[in-house]
């Protein structure tokens, strides 16, 4: 017979989503600065860098959040950073923004942070600066009362549509690799300074590595070339990888959620069942 066993100490629903990055997880933050002018809609979707919904929205939709439910700061284009003289604000911009309005964080928020790209996209060289400041945003959370954190890291930089016949593919490929690894370490150094936080991580580059590798375990058929070609969509979206030369499609943005959902249940953010035969 099949029962279900839950853990003792059932953590409390999250009730709320707190989001800080760039593109990838912006839903209209550019759009609304820009009057409606970019990203162009159509052929993007309200303001999204995609062709649908996008990741965070999915994980919403997983916690039973409306959209009344999320605050996000994610904006297109960000780096990791603070720099005052940039009209996008960085990751650490957005959290230092937030910290400083925010008194005191709420036990069963769920802060997602993800940013890194464009830091490399844009021509750093290093991984120092990009992953101190995702690890000061982290901390300035945890100093305010944060409890519940997804980090994500960066995809292969040296795949995406716009880079991998590029003179500087292979370079952004180990500075992507360089990137995780700093993170992942510094990860566990807060989560062992930290043990009452529950920090979960998002492995998209693991991710993009398995949907270009078996395309057709994640219903994809294209997992190379941009959907969108000069403003028009080339076939069924939702067989692509990309939707352009840098984003993900909704499709991919769905899986995107899905892996982001298992990661904070592994975190024991959110309380799942587990079966016992």
């Amino acid at each position: 017979m099949t029962s279900l066993v839950f853990s003792t100490k059932r953590p409390e629903p999250i009730d709320k989503l707190v989001v800080f990055g760039d593109s990838l997880s912006d839903i209209g933050t550019v759009f609304r600065a820009t009057g409606g002018m970019y990203p162009p809609n159509p052929p993007y979707y309200h303001g999204r860098y995609s062709n649908g919904l996008v990741w965070v929205e999915y994980l919403a939709q997983r916690l039973d959040l409306p959209e009344s439910k999320i605050n996000n700061f994610a904006c297109g284009g960000a780096t990791t950073g603070s720099d005052i003289n940039s009209l996008v604000p960085g990751l650490l911009t957005q959290v230092q923004s937030f910290t400083r309005t925010q008194q005191q964080a709420f036990p069963n928020t769920l802060y997602v942070l993800w940013a890194g790209a464009n830091d490399y996209l844009q021509g750093a060289s290093s991984t120092s600066i990009p992953v101190e400041n995702v690890t000061k945003a982290i901390a300035l959370l945890i100093d305010v009362g944060a409890k519940n954190i997804l980090v994500a890291n960066v995809p292969d930089l040296g795949q995406l549509p716009a880079t991998r016949n590029s003179a500087n593919s292979a370079s952004l490929s180990a500075l992507t690799q360089a990137h995780n690894q700093a993170l992942r370490r510094s990860l566990k150094v807060v989560s062992q300074k930290h043990p009452e936080i529950h920090l979960a991580t998002l492995d998209a580059h693991e991710l993009y590595k398995s949907a270009i590798a078996h395309p057709a375990a994640f219903g994809f058929t294209n997992v190379i070339s941009a959907c969108l070609d000069r403003g028009n969509s080339s076939g069924n979206p939702n067989q692509f990888l990309f939707w352009d030369n840098i984003h993900p499609t909704t499709a991919a943005h769905r899986i995107l959620g899905e892996a982001g959902w298992k990661a904070i249940q592994e975190a024991g953010i959110v309380n799942v069942p587990s079966v016992l035969g």
